[in-house]
């Protein structure tokens, strides 16, 4: 990766929940400015899908104001996995982008897992939902044969925006590459089920995530207000942009926890022999087209459900209530959000907490998301120290809890801008180290024994 001479980056980040464009200063890495918007998903037409227009008409207003201040001579793109975007011949949405928490008719559900390669081909489990790429486009063109016969290009969800800034069409192995079905990460190739969904020629030319696909188009370029040409880079998953500092200035072996509305978990340096499919754990492929194990769960989506049922708890107050909770035998147990994570199939539910405090429920909401990164981080073999990043680094009570429980140091890299970050490298600026906390395993009593009757509840 070579070095430029950027000042500003602009990162156009699409989460799940969010969308936002963030001005990142390349000598610091310090978010300058940031503009956000709720992404929504419209219900109406075939199938529920994004706001295409408004996630557009929202990257567009953000990047003119951001350009008059403070500005920026670069532009990054990260976007959610689970997502791909169908063009017609002229370059058009020719079906709108599927949200993938829709879940479609059984008989297609069925007819696909019985089509899609093994996991031993693609370390790609089967998903619920659309969670696999393979299974949107099998619905879509299963279920709206006519629509998908006018599909001319295949894009990956990342690579669309930078399609719409550039006019350059490419696909990108970190999208690719996460759980898809659709890539095959020891060949470093398609997988059978291209060929088999007949899409083989509409698959757009694979580009690196570090590629600069070319500068804005003039007729946008002229719209936001840009003075000179402005480079945009590929684009990358946002998990994966999440790990990439890591990458460039950690040595293996360690653990990378990337929280948002998913918690990915990475075991760098891991190998992908012990992957158990049906618990979700996977190989994701990182910025360098390097199989990764990975596990992940809903954890942000499901502390997002615990804290508006729990209400406002005191930090202190809350950390001071785990010795309690654990004497109590105080549990939650898996899944808040179903569907997905090392427990498929179990219902969430409350063991020993009809009399508890809001601070021991939030202490126990916080001890059930530690516990669940602790599975997942044992479903992949992760070795090392534990870098958590993105919301869940602020969360003082689950950093104290998942030290204590894995024995392992804990670095916390807090702010939102973990995917931002990692985008922002795309361009070749040099990595700059945050500002860590390190939380040391503390001896928690009976912690060990709390543990082990979860992990018994679970199984």
């Amino acid at each position: 990766m070579s070095t430029v001479s950027y000042r500003r980056i602009a990162v156009l980040d699409i989460g799940k929940t969010n969308a936002k464009v963030v001005v990142l200063d390349s000598g610091t890495g310090a978010e300058i400015a940031v503009l956000k918007r709720p992404n929504v998903t419209i219900k109406t037409g075939p199938y529920p899908h994004y706001d295409i227009k408004a996630l557009w008409s929202f990257a567009l207003d953000a990047l003119k104001s951001l350009a008059r201040e403070p500005g920026f001579d670069a532009i990054s793109i990260t976007t959610h996995g689970a997502a791909a975007a169908l063009l017609d011949r002229d370059g058009a949405l020719a079906m709108p982008v599927i949200d993938y928490e829709h879940e479609y008719p059984e008989e297609i559900r069925d007819a696909y897992t019985a089509l899609r390669p093994a996991f031993g081909e693609t370390f790609s489990p089967r998903l619920a939902m659309g969670l696999n790429v393979g299974a949107q486009l099998h619905y879509q063109k299963t279920a709206f044969p006519e629509e998908f016969a006018g599909v001319a290009t295949i894009l990956t969800y990342a690579q669309y925006w930078t399609a719409r800034l550039t006019g350059v069409a490419a696909n990108e192995l970190t999208s690719l590459g996460c759980h898809t079905d659709l890539w095959n990460p020891k060949t470093s190739r398609y997988s059978s089920l291209v060929d088999r969904l007949g899409i083989r020629d509409r698959m757009a030319p694979i580009r690196p995530a570090f590629d600069a696909l070319g500068p804005v188009l003039p007729e946008i370029a002229a719209e936001i207000g840009l003075s000179a040409p402005v480079p945009v880079y590929c684009g990358i998953h946002d998990s994966n942009a999440s790990l990439l500092p890591h990458l460039v200035h950690r040595e293996a072996p360690f653990a990378v926890v990337s929280t948002g509305t998913w918690v990915i978990n990475f075991g760098v340096g891991g190998d992908l022999d012990h992957l158990d499919p049906s618990r979700d754990a996977l190989a994701n492929v990182d910025a360098y087209g390097r199989a990764v194990p990975s596990s992940r769960f809903m954890g942000g989506r499901e502390f997002e459900i615990l804290s508006a049922e729990i209400g406002q708890v005191d930090e202190k107050a809350a950390q001071a209530a785990i010795g309690a909770v654990i004497d109590k035998g105080i549990m939650l147990l898996a899944n808040i959000a179903p569907g997905s994570g090392p427990f498929p199939g179990k219902a969430s539910r409350w063991i020993n907490a009809e009399e508890a405090s809001r601070e021991e429920r939030f202490a126990a909401a916080c001890l059930y998301l530690a516990l669940m990164t602790d599975a997942c981080l044992g479903l992949i073999g992760a070795k090392g120290p534990i870098v958590v990043e993105g919301p869940f680094a602020l969360n003082g009570t689950y950093l104290k809890l998942l030290a204590a429980l894995t024995g392992r140091e804990v670095m916390a890299v807090p702010g939102s801008t973990g995917t931002s970050q990692g985008a922002a490298l795309l361009t070749g600026i040099r990595p700059v180290s945050g500002v860590e906390t390190h939380v040391a395993p503390a001896d928690i009593p009976a912690l060990a024994a709390y543990r082990t009757r979860w992990f018994a509840a679970m199984e």
